[in-house]
């Protein structure tokens, strides 16, 4: 019989999931509802309280705030943050908490057998499915937290006082423990901060750098330094081996590190993700070597794609009195059910899943590894061809594709840098435009910035499946080309926009995946810095935006946010058929055209303000012509209206009309004459800039590529110039020439009668 709170706590854990669920496909299908931001949330606690659904909605909104908030700046962009379906064994792994709040409330006794009997089920599972039989389990939370433990009870066991005196008895032989350089960052410092111990403690090994992998432990410098620190009255402690690095995945020669330890009496403690492996048919002899280690820690939550899952180190060690000084046991009931969510997982799993799921991520490494093949400017790096769980891969410089745009010595410097540069984009591009994939950059020390592709840490999560790794594929080999022209015609940027000096001056960026970096430096003369400055970060700005509004595939920016170069304008990836010099010099006419409109406006400016000023003494010149030609008594209001009136007076004072463009003041005389503002030229009749294209034209393409392109393009770069085959725009027939009165001789009040005589 079901006891009637267990089944409560499923209702409404599936109550619970459902509002979230709900709510989430509200936020996709684009549906309005109320929301609640974090500076609304009221400070008091509100007396009556709210219920649960209420509650629920609340914590869905404060979720996806900031998803929300994206959607509404660009709801063209579809939003890259979205919360992870949960699968049925993720119900389960959270149903495993809900169940460990309840049974959190047994009587002592009760909660006493239960927990016994779930701590021993799950590491009796765990020992059997991975191969490390006669081991007993610690569950814990930070995946770390395992490691420290281990390293106390080894200190336990080695220092016999350790529990009495505790750091005093460690003076005379100070302890030491060995990390591998490919070792996760701030492992070894995070080991050394919790067990209180000096940083000079900690002992990092260098890899590989003549043979084997470059990833592994040096095994003979290990013994070198294990050697040298025993003479010197040192304690060699402990060793912590990887199988699978963070970075590359590799594994080190667990099996001639047993040896080395068993030899110098180290406790030898191994992590990394191809554990996984283990649970396997036929694990490679290199990772089952881990099964003779002292402790290895386990994170089956990433493995099988189980929520909020402890990971879980199992260690071998006779004495359970230190196994509970050092903290890997625990005499509490409580503490024990951290094993409850992995214990009911497994169970809805089953032994045939868990091995399917991990079957199936290194199948997926399997595939992309064939595929990367087939790419020639892609480099892999994996540590087995047959069975590596883990897949790095970049790109790599084609040179018949950099000689072919450009010299590639000219490439050469700085080539690192320019491919960590563009290994960095891709993987970025990657994975916004197959998220479903789960790959990510990593760093390393070597092979530089590459993409890493590890289904074992993140497939379960983001259920990848063999068509996402075949869109990753034909996502690659859309980016390829343009990344290989973009490299390819990077010295040619550069070599135009030095041609362009002193007005362009081109950026050496070498972080910048793009076509290059270029400034369009103005005139600074008489201009002190502060001025200088607010004036290139003006024209910058201007010229960053005219480019942008342009009709090309190119993209401009003004580079990373806090990146080193400002005001600068930044050009993006391109294709092979851009036509370079035409960019160039758009960039560089762009600029000066902004620089002269600029100081147009500035001329203009005092243009206005002297005419505004000679206006004003000429009206106040009037004014006096008119009283002293007039007389005063015309000048009050009713009795010169009188005057107007019995005796009209025909005044000599003409108007005057200002000449934007001459800078002069002019009589009205013309206007009043020939009812237009003639001899002057009218701002709309200015010639066209220089930048302006038929419609249809695609900027910056070189012409002659194709017929097609060249239908398509135009000649874009050429725009200004008069296309010397066509003929002029011929004038209309007779009809409109036979009353012009500027060549007929009519005067023009006989002009304006003709023209109301048709009326």
């Amino acid at each position: 019989m079901v006891d009637a709170t267990l089944t409560q706590v499923e209702k409404h854990l599936s109550d619970a999931m459902r509002i979230l669920e709900d709510g989430q496909s509200e936020l996709d299908a684009g549906t309005e509802r109320p929301r609640l931001s974090r500076s609304s949330i009221p400070g008091p606690l509100q007396g009556d309280g709210r219920d649960a659904t209420a509650v629920l909605q609340q914590v869905h909104s404060l979720i996806h705030e900031d998803e929300e908030d994206e959607e509404d700046e660009d709801k063209d962009k579809p939003s890259q943050h979205r919360m992870q379906s949960v699968a049925e064994q993720g119900h389960m792994a959270l149903l495993g908490h809900s169940l460990a709040a309840y049974m959190s409330v047994l009587d002592r006794e009760r909660l006493r057998r239960l927990t016994t009997r779930i701590v021993s089920d799950t590491t009796l599972w765990l020992c059997r499915l991975f191969r490390y039989e006669n081991a007993s389990a610690c569950f814990h939370e930070d995946d770390r937290d395992g490691l420290v433990k281990v390293s106390r009870l080894v200190l336990h066991a080695r220092y016999e006082d350790y529990a009495c005196e505790g750091f005093a008895v460690l003076s005379p032989r100070q302890p030491v423990i060995y990390q591998s350089a490919s070792c996760r960052p701030g492992l070894g410092q995070h080991l050394c901060s919790q067990l209180g111990l000096p940083l000079s403690s900690l002992c990092t090994v260098p890899c590989n750098t003549v043979f084997g992998s470059q990833h592994q432990m040096d095994v003979a410098l290990l013994e070198k330094l294990i050697r040298e620190d025993s003479e010197a009255g040192r304690l060699p402690l402990l060793l912590i081996a990887n199988a699978g690095t963070p970075g590359a995945g590799h594994t080190d020669k667990l099996g001639r590190l047993r040896e080395l330890c068993d030899q110098y009496s180290l406790w030898l403690h191994v992590e990394g993700v191809n554990l996984a492996t283990l649970a396997l048919g036929q694990a490679t002899s290199v990772v089952t070597a881990a099964t003779r280690s002292d402790s290895l820690t386990l994170t089956p939550g990433q493995w099988l794609g189980l929520p909020a899952v402890t990971a879980v180190t199992l260690y071998r060690h006779e004495d359970p009195a230190l196994s509970l000084a050092a903290g890997l046991t625990s005499s509490q009931p409580v503490e024990k059910l951290r094993a409850l969510p992995l214990w009911l997982s497994l169970q809805y799993l089953g032994h045939n899943g868990i091995v399917q799921k991990i079957t199936h991520a290194t199948a997926l490494s399997q595939q992309l590894l064939q595929k990367l093949k087939s790419l020639a400017s892609i480099k892999t790096s994996v540590e087995d061809e047959l069975s590596s769980p883990v897949v790095l891969f970049k790109f790599s410089q084609d040179m018949s594709a950099a000689s072919s745009g450009g010299s590639v010595e000219a490439f050469c410097a700085g080539e690192r840098e320019v491919l960590d540069a563009f290994n960095g984009w891709l993987g970025e591009q990657l994975a916004r435009l197959v998220p479903a994939s789960g790959v990510d950059v990593v760093e390393l020390e070597d092979e530089g910035t590459c993409v890493r592709f590890s289904p074992l840490l993140t497939a379960a999560v983001l259920g990848t499946q063999q068509q996402d790794v075949e869109a990753l594929v034909e996502r690659l080999a859309e980016l390829l080309p343009v990344m290989n022209a973009t490299v390819a015609l990077r010295a040619e940027f550069r070599e135009e926009a030095r041609r362009h000096a002193p007005s362009l001056c081109y950026v050496e960026e070498l972080s910048w995946p793009g076509l290059g970096v270029v400034r369009y430096e103005p005139e600074a003369e008489g201009m002190d810095e502060g001025r200088r400055k607010q004036e290139l970060q003006k024209i910058q700005a201007e010229l960053l935006k005219k480019l942008q509004e342009l009709d090309s595939d190119i993209v401009f920016s003004a580079g990373p946010e806090f990146g080193p170069e400002e005001d600068c304008i930044f050009v993006g990836m391109v294709s092979e058929d851009v036509d370079v010099p035409e960019l160039v010099l758009t960039i560089a006419s762009l600029g000066r055209e902004i620089e002269e409109s600029g100081r147009l406006l500035e001329n203009m400016t005092e243009v206005v303000r002297k005419g505004i000023l000679e206006a004003e003494q000429q009206l106040q010149q009037a004014s006096m012509d008119k009283l002293m030609e007039e007389g005063l008594l015309r000048q009050i209001p009713v009795v010169g209206s009188m005057l107007n009136w019995f005796s009209p007076v025909q005044s000599s004072i003409r108007g005057r009309t200002f000449n934007l463009a001459a800078g002069s003041l002019d009589s009205t005389d013309a206007t009043y004459a020939t009812k237009a503002q003639a001899g002057r030229p009218s701002f709309q009749d200015t010639p066209p800039s220089s930048s302006k294209k038929l419609p249809g034209q695609r900027l910056f393409r070189r012409s002659g590529t194709s017929l097609d392109s060249a239908s398509e393009t135009g000649s874009v770069g050429h725009a200004e110039d008069p296309t010397p085959h066509a003929p002029a725009e011929p004038a209309e027939p007779a009809e409109p020439d036979t009353a012009r009165p500027d060549q007929s001789g009519v005067s023009p009040e006989q002009q304006e009668q003709e023209e109301q005589s048709p009326r």
